[in-house]
């Protein structure tokens, strides 16, 4: 096959990396192109610095040093219009301009016969250019291997326009086929119509007629109970008058009988008399004994109640030494807690001027610039937030961002380690959904959930119950579809917590009735709040407001009520001593709670963390303990917790032994994590409150 001339000193190299079907390519163009006459560029010249080639150097005249970069440029630009170009750029612009006037552009394949002219100029270019020689070759391979990939790219997607183009014309088909069909279902449901419309017509008739029979009825009782009330008082006259009568003739035959046997009523109340004195005696009797014996007690119950009091006597002397040698122990380790706070805060204060002069803080008012909504919404998103907090705010915006860039989801497979609401394979259309939509979808799921566990008394696996949900709602075609979406967002969003808690759960992270814990909490909290409003009016001061809090959460701490009660007063007058407990508990559209819910969560998550450290210290350097022990450790730790929130726990930690019953230890850290996960709180408090320092505490 003829070639073009090559350029003086070699042939221009070829790329190592591209592909056989690209070459072949050029080797065709090449062919088609070596058909033409050959110029001359081959011909080594003198190369010249075009405009500088010029004998001499030229002085700008009329040249200003402060003028503008406008002025600098025209004028240089005209002083720069004296000299000629080099002869052998006018060489390749004549050969350039020969070979593209020489090609057929009426080709399919005219742009790639329109490349080559300009690829061999640039060949002349890196064989001339020696000392960027290897510069250009590179750019040049590249650029090279970068086409082939774009044209393997534009024959794979052929087939898919292709397709595309059926798909959508058999779409059409269905849509035409599925309008007649409903055309005839639309008239039944005309007739249907009518024919409801005679029946609420002939219904109305009957419901006046029988209206006008129940007022004329009403009518008819209404003179009836006027008449039987009339006759009732009748009745009840005539009742008297038959009762007056009784009492005469009674009252007549008792003083009949008085007249007959008038000695024996005055003997019966002669002793009647006596009788009473009797009795006003010994009532009298009776309570002087009272009086003066009634607190005298055994000399059994003395003699024991003095020998028990001499017992406690002994043991509340030894009891007072021990006390006072505590005593003195705690006042030492007081010392030592003040020093030990003195060198932390002196730590503390180096540690913050080392970060001030190594790393400075970030300025989160940047951010406004480059958030959708700008400085309104941003303000919202960074409210009461921390710099952690921020980071994973940007976060979800740049991945909910990119999210709504992508049109389908990969499949994960049918495999049995995948979950049941991801089973699927080949691509899964995205619905990009807002973060509004994904909220109100997983709060219906609760919804859902709650009530149909209500109803038939059984609790459901939350990932099985979540694909029927979208199967029954959006169909089974569409389900996995909605399902990837979901999952997709509730995996950015870690800062929403209907979305966190939703994914946690879905994934096995955390238990399920850590979520029902909660929100039983926030409930309980909610009526103690109500209670104390004796006035309904939704406000409550903040004294009543800290009250309600040590009723309904008697076991926090007092840090914890003052954390509480100031995440309440968030963005409050300082003056202002009313509290609107109901606001507190209000979320936006997004699902967003309120400072003080965020901060109930948080202090939720540290007690249950701090519980669990304490059963962890309580077990010592065990790697491995079995159910009596960790019962132990618990009722050291709580010693109020009752057998069946301690069933609860330990059924928690050995939920794999109701399959393996003989395997009977698990390693603490696993027992700890599954603890971690389901809802372990505190049942009563602490045995060592009252006896550790705040320093032992912590």
């Amino acid at each position: 096959m003829a070639a073009r001339r090559a350029p003086p000193g070699g042939t221009a190299p070829e790329s190592s990396s591209e592909t056989p079907d690209c070459q072949t390519r050029i080797n065709s163009l090449k062919y088609i192109l070596s058909k033409k006459q050959k110029t001359p560029l081959s011909a080594r010249g003198h190369w010249s610095m075009w405009p500088a080639f010029a004998s001499g150097q030229t002085i700008l005249r009329n040249h200003k040093p402060c003028c503008a970069p406008e002025e600098r440029q025209s004028s240089n630009k005209q002083a720069l219009l004296t000299f000629p170009k080099p002869p052998y750029l006018e060489q390749l612009e004549s050969y350039l301009r020969k070979e593209l006037q020489s090609l057929d552009l009426t080709k399919k394949n005219s742009q790639e016969l329109k490349l080559q002219p300009y690829r061999e100029i640039f060949e002349f270019f890196i064989d001339n250019f020696k000392t960027y020689k290897p510069l250009l070759t590179a750019i040049k391979n590249e650029y090279e291997v970068t086409l082939a990939y774009q044209k393997k790219t534009i024959r794979a997607l052929e087939p898919l326009k292709a397709m595309v183009t059926t798909v959508s014309e058999e779409c059409t088909r269905q849509i035409l086929a599925l309008q007649e069909k409903e055309k005839d279902e639309i008239n039944t449901l005309k007739q249907e119509k009518q024919h409801l419309l005679k029946l609420i017509n002939n219904m109305t008739e009957e419901k006046n007629s029988l209206q006008t029979q129940v007022e004329h009825l009403q009518t008819s009782i209404a003179e009836e109970y006027v008449r039987y009330l009339n006759e009732s008082g009748a009745c009840k006259l005539l009742l008297a008058k038959l009762n007056d009568m009784h009492n005469e003739q009674l009252d007549m035959t008792r003083h009949q009988v008085q007249d007959v046997k008038g000695e024996d009523v005055v003997k019966l109340t002669l002793a009647l008399k006596i009788a009473r004195q009797d009795l006003t005696k010994a009532q009298v009797k009776l309570n002087t004994m009272i009086a003066d014996y009634g607190d005298v007690v055994p000399r059994t119950d003395f003699e024991s109640l003095e020998k028990k009091y001499s017992d406690l006597l002994q043991e509340m002397k030894t009891l007072q030494k021990d006390f006072d040698q505590l005593h003195k122990e705690y006042e030492t380790l007081m010392e030592i807690h003040r020093e030990t706070a003195e060198e932390r805060d002196n730590f503390f204060t180096q540690l913050q001027q080392v970060q001030r002069n190594c790393t400075p803080r970030p300025n989160w008012v940047k951010c406004s610039e480059v958030i959708p909504g700008g400085a309104d919404r941003w303000g919202c998103l960074a409210e009461g937030k921390t710099s952690d907090q921020l980071v994973d705010v940007l976060l979800e915006e740049i991945g909910t961002g990119a999210l709504k860039e992508i049109n389908v989801f990969p499949g994960w497979g049918k495999g049995d380690k995948v979950p049941v609401y991801l089973r699927h394979e080949g691509e899964v259309k995205n619905k990009k959904l807002t973060k509004k939509d994904v909220v109100n979808i997983l709060k219906d799921v609760w919804k859902e959930k709650i009530a149909l566990e209500q109803q038939t008394g059984k609790q459901s696996s939350l990932p099985e119950f979540f694909l029927s949900y979208l199967r029954k709602k959006y169909g089974d075609a569409a389900a996995m579809e909605w399902s990837y979406t979901l999952y997709e967002n509730m995996r950015l969003c870690r800062s929403n917590h209907v979305l966190s808690s939703f994914y946690d759960i879905l994934t096995g992270k955390v238990g399920e009735e850590q979520y029902h814990s909660q929100n039983q909490l926030i409930s309980n909290l909610q009526k103690e709040l109500a209670a104390c409003d004796s006035s309904n009016s939704g406000s409550l001061t903040s004294k009543q407001f800290s009250m309600a809090l040590r009723e309904a959460f008697p076991l926090k701490r007092k840090e914890s009520v003052e954390e509480l009660v100031d995440a309440s007063r968030y963005k409050l007058d300082s003056t202002e001593d009313l509290i609107n407990y109901i606001s507190l508990f209000k979320e936006d559209e997004e699902g967003n709670a309120k400072p003080f819910v965020a901060k109930l969560r948080s202090q939720y998550v540290r007690e249950k963390q701090e519980y669990l450290r304490q059963l962890k210290n309580k077990l010592g350097d065990l790697t491995e303990v079995n159910p009596d022990e960790l019962k132990t450790a618990f009722c050291a730790i709580d010693p109020d917790i009752d057998d069946q929130t301690l069933d609860i726990y330990i059924g928690l930690v050995y939920q794999v032994q109701r399959e393996q019953p003989d395997q009977e230890v698990v390693p603490v850290e696993t027992a700890l994590a599954r603890l971690l996960a389901g809802d372990v709180r505190r049942v009563g408090p602490s045995p060592w409150k009252g006896s550790m320092t705040g320093f032992e505490e912590q």
